[in-house]
């Protein structure tokens, strides 16, 4: 599994970079803040929701910690998606939230 740390998402970001960001914490987690762009997928709900994400575009997991995002990543790319893990998740996370 391929896996970036939050400080190379939020460079990326920085680069103005069109990224594919998915947050799989539960929805009392995301209302403390998001990723800007993220799109909120709870973790339980990926494989229900798979139908709207795009096999040809890469995205970006993120959870709390990088734990739930990491399971998300392995199930999504055993289905055939070009996932990556955001380490330390948003615990790690310095940049700005919406």
């Amino acid at each position: 599994m391929k896996q970036l740390t939050a400080k190379q998402v939020e460079e990326l970001l920085n680069e103005n970079q069109s990224l594919n960001i998915i947050d799989v914490r539960e929805d009392d987690e995301v209302a403390t803040g998001m990723i800007p762009t993220a799109k909120h997928i709870q973790l339980g709900q990926v494989e229900s929701r798979m139908s709207e994400l795009e096999k040809s575009k890469e995205y970006i997991m993120v959870c709390r910690s990088g734990g739930r995002s990491g399971q998300a990543a392995q199930f999504l790319e055993n289905q055939g998606f070009d996932v990556i893990n955001m380490t330390g998740g948003m615990m790690s996370w310095e940049g700005p939230t919406e």
